[in-house]
């Protein structure tokens, strides 16, 4: 009787385990056929990227008085390295750079305009700050900013090791602020300061003799040496490093990781030509090309 009862017991637990995991597969079918109606019946998230793509045009907020960033050229067209980022995310976006619709914003302007959603991006040498990052979302930089040295191509002194070495025998000019001379001063300690109220007048007291070399962005110092090559020269010292980013709309990360892939594919993959050629153009130098195999991002 005992054997009978267990015998019985056994095929007991056979058919309940064969119930449970039919009733297991009837239950994910019809788990995956309810999942599939509710995502139909969502249709996609919520993004400023569907937005963009019904439009059909990307509304990026950029400036057009400084260059080698954003300006306009002889033609009165706006070029310059943020316009080309944009192009590159109107490329993604629709395979179409014209579909990159520039709207002219002065720099305090750039927060409040994406705030209010009159534009879907701000691509304009906006510095990444904590501070700034409690008010908008930044993308991943686009370009490492920093203070360079502009010398006279023809000058006493042809390096920054020279200036150095010359101690408080050169006075280098800068743009007036409160911290001017403590900017110069990290990179040459003993130089004199000679503060100006404009960029245009920093870089002539060089012309002019009045300062051994002048301390600017280093992005203008490239610009500048690439359309005046026999004239100026960079020292080859950079300092007081920060970081260009695009910003979006706090909120939203799906805009957010598409923008980030965009920039990403162009700086080390799909889209990495057309980046080189705009860093080439503005800024005068050549990119060498990602390496294959272990993805350069994460080394």
């Amino acid at each position: 009787m005992a054997q009978d009862q267990r015998d019985r017991d056994t095929v007991g637990r056979r058919q309940l385990l064969h119930y449970s995991a039919g009733a297991v597969t009837v239950g994910a079918a019809a788990a995956a056929t309810l999942g599939i109606s509710s995502a139909h019946a969502q249709g996609r998230p919520q993004s400023r990227l569907y937005e963009v793509l019904d439009r059909g045009v990307v509304r990026i907020g950029t400036g057009s008085t400084n260059p080698p960033w954003h300006f306009e050229d002889n033609a009165g067209n706006l070029v310059g390295m943020d316009v080309d980022m944009g192009k590159i995310l109107a490329k993604g976006l629709f395979d179409d750079e014209k579909k990159a619709e520039f709207v002219q914003q002065s720099a305090d302007a750039r927060i409040p305009n994406l705030v209010t959603n009159k534009v879907d991006v701000v691509i304009q040498f906006m510095t990444i700050t904590a501070g700034r990052a409690q008010q908008v979302e930044f993308t991943i930089p686009y370009y490492r900013e920093g203070v360079g040295l502009l010398l006279p191509a023809s000058g006493d002194y042809q390096s920054y090791e020279d200036l150095k070495a010359a101690g408080s025998k050169v006075t280098i000019s800068v743009l007036q602020n409160v911290y001017a001379e403590d900017i110069v001063h990290e990179a040459l300690p003993e130089a004199g300061v000679l503060q100006l109220d404009s960029q245009a007048n920093v870089v002539q007291a060089v012309s002019a003799g009045r300062a051994a070399a002048a301390a600017i962005d280093q992005s203008t110092v490239s610009w500048i040496t690439v359309q005046q090559p026999g004239q100026y020269k960079d020292a080859g010292y950079g300092w007081y490093p920060q970081s260009y980013g695009a910003a979006v709309k706090p909120g939203d990360q799906v805009w957010l990781n598409y923008v980030d892939t965009a920039f990403k594919e162009a700086m080390v993959g799909v889209d990495f030509k057309t980046y080189a050629a705009a860093f080439k153009k503005w800024f005068g130098k050549d990119l060498s090309s990602p390496k294959l195999g272990f993805p350069v991002e994460f080394s």
